[in-house]
């Protein structure tokens, strides 16, 4: 089996629901019901398990459901060799356990990988045309549930950026140049692990991303991904040294500016339409198309990496594509299992159906 696949989510207490468990099968599955009655939640409940962070907040207590103290998130998921479980739980205090396999985990890291999730909502459509730390952040997720050492790495980088800017911050010019040294280091031997495990990424997805424009779009309009950065290299070594010369060239603009301006916390996915650049010159149904053709790509990325596909996690997206478009979409996602949610589900009638009403979901 190359399909990843939940089995049941179980819920207590989150969002608008008590206690409800779904089972779900191969293929597609779909939620239907009015807005706000609780489809998105249950999508959020599973990209949780999966990435360890809501899509939604960062408030976890948010996700409590009104007047109680706790609530729970359980998955089971079936993988090529073996099934896993995967248990969240959270409290008003801020208090927060995950277990896998009934066994606790203490880093978050352990996690990332269990089950692995592509989500798309028409919020993804500032992907396009939003700031770069939205295109960064989908790069960041994505190859973190791929690969721990990048998710370990990144973590690494982010503390070190942290530290230095908070150096720039305190301290006087003629203080900091053996401090800076120091972090300069730890932000160059982290760096060149992001910035060639990202354009590796970037690289893989171009090929699939226009292959599935094509396909969706329905016209012959030519999508081209690249990875947007000032350092150079192509080997860890040579970005390595790359990126110590950056920012000790940027080091007497940094102190003046109080922040480092060097890295690839300033990175950018470059994004074209027949030359055009997208993220400038693009309509919103270029940007919607070209969006989604990018996440399902990202599948196939990740049969390519794991021997899996993620599970594909649709928020109402149906309702801002056509007819035409809803029938290519399907069909491009066909070999993953599929949670789509909708208000109505235009499109032939799946076999997997389930209606879903002030936080109750029923099987069809």
């Amino acid at each position: 089996m190359r399909t990843m696949r939940i089995k049941t989510v179980r819920l207590k207490n989150f969002r608008n629901y008590g206690e409800q468990t779904v089972e779900f099968s191969n293929g597609l599955n779909v939620l239907s019901g009015k807005n706000a009655s609780g489809k998105t939640n249950l999508l959020e409940a599973v990209y949780l398990a999966g990435v360890g962070r809501s899509p939604r907040t960062s408030k976890e207590k948010e996700l409590i459901k009104y007047n109680e103290d706790c609530a729970s998130v359980k998955i089971t998921v079936e993988k090529k060799y073996r099934s896993h479980s995967v248990e969240l739980y959270f409290d008003k205090s801020g208090k927060k356990s995950v277990k896998i396999d009934g066994i606790p985990v203490q880093k978050m890291g352990e996690l990332l990988g269990v089950l692995n999730v592509v989500f798309f909502s028409p919020d993804e459509l500032k992907f396009i045309k939003d700031t770069p730390d939205v295109r960064r952040r989908f790069m960041d997720i994505s190859l973190s549930q791929q690969k721990k050492d990048y998710f370990y790495a990144l973590q690494r980088y982010t503390k070190a950026l942290k530290q230095r800017n908070n150096l720039l911050k305190q301290n006087s010019p003629a203080a900091l140049e053996d401090l800076l040294d120091v972090w300069d280091v730890q932000l160059a031997n982290e760096g060149a692990k992001i910035v060639l495990e990202r354009n590796r990424f970037i690289e893989e997805l171009a090929a699939p991303a226009k292959a599935a424009h094509l396909a969706v779009s329905g016209v012959n309009e030519l999508l081209e991904l690249s990875y947007e950065t000032d350092v150079e290299g192509v080997s860890y070594e040579e970005i390595r040294v790359c990126l110590i010369k950056k920012l000790s060239a940027a080091r007497e603009k940094d102190i003046r500016l109080q922040f480092t301006s060097v890295g690839p916390h300033r990175d950018d996915i470059a994004i074209f339409l027949n030359g055009a650049d997208a993220r400038r010159f693009s309509s919103q149904g270029q940007q919607r198309t070209a969006a989604l053709s990018v996440k399902l790509s990202e599948l196939k990325l990740f049969l390519r990496e794991t021997g899996e596909t993620p599970v594909l996690l649709l928020d109402d997206v149906l309702s801002e594509l056509d007819e035409t478009r809803q029938n290519l979409l399907i069909k491009e996602a066909s070999f993953a299992q599929v949670i789509l949610t909708c208000t109505s589900f235009p499109v032939n009638s799946p076999r997997n159906l389930f209606i879903v009403e002030n936080g109750t979901v029923l099987k069809m």
